[in-house]
Order: C-alpha cells, then sequence, then structure tokens
C-alpha cells in the first residue's frame, strides 16, 4: 500500500465492527466466511471481524494530484485460533498513477 492524504477533505475512511462469538451472523460476515473457505479449502467459522473501507482516498501528497483516487477495503477475522485478511480493491485497480510517486515499487497488495 501506499500513503493515502485526506488533508484536502477528499476521500473518507469508516470501518465496521462485527463481533459474532454468541450472536447471528449477518450476512456480510458469512460472506467472509465462504471466501475464506473456498480460498483456503478448511473450515472457518469468525468469531470477529472487522471491516475499514478507504473511499476515494487520493495518494499522498494530494495538492499534486486529487483526480485519481482508490478504494479499498481490509478485512480482517478471526476464529479466535486463526486469522485472516481479505484485501478488495475496485474494479479497475490501482488509479493513482505510480510514475509520479517517489516510490515506483508499489504492488497492490502485500509481501
Amino acid at each position: 500500500w501506499y500513503n493515502a492524504d485526506f488533508s484536502r477533505g477528499v476521500g473518507t475512511t469508516f470501518y465496521q465492527e462485527f463481533s459474532t462469538l454468541n450472536t447471528a451472523k449477518p450476512p456480510f460476515v458469512r460472506d467472509v466466511e465462504a471466501k475464506i473457505r473456498r480460498y483456503m479449502r478448511s473450515s472457518y467459522s469468525a468469531v470477529w471481524t472487522l471491516k475499514i473501507t478507504w473511499e476515494k482516498a487520493p495518494v499522498y501528497a494530494a495538492w499534486s494530484d486529487t483526480r485519481k483516487t482508490n478504494t479499498y477495503q481490509a478485512v480482517l477475522t478471526t476464529d479466535g485460533f486463526r486469522s485472516y485478511i481479505l484485501m478488495l480493491y475496485q474494479d479497475g485497480g490501482m488509479q493513482w498513477d505510480y510514475t509520479r510517486l517517489p516510490s515506483t515499487n508499489v504492488l497492490i497488495g502485500y509481501t
């Protein structure tokens, strides 16, 4: 990930926490569980999930260009023993012009 800059009033960040230890699971958590079961080929039942969304985030430094923004999410989840992260990006991928960034070795995702 690269630095987002919200100092110009463009974009926002918000989060939603789902504690599902002793409660019915909302559709979002059931979808996260299904993805983990599919990708990891294992049983999984979440007890806690956190969804963080960066919406229309401009690249640092925002004074240079606030027209190209990114929307992406990180979903952290655990069953109390194993933890996972799902990283979700808007259709079309990275909208920031990575050729104009100080570091040009930018990746979508993590290593």
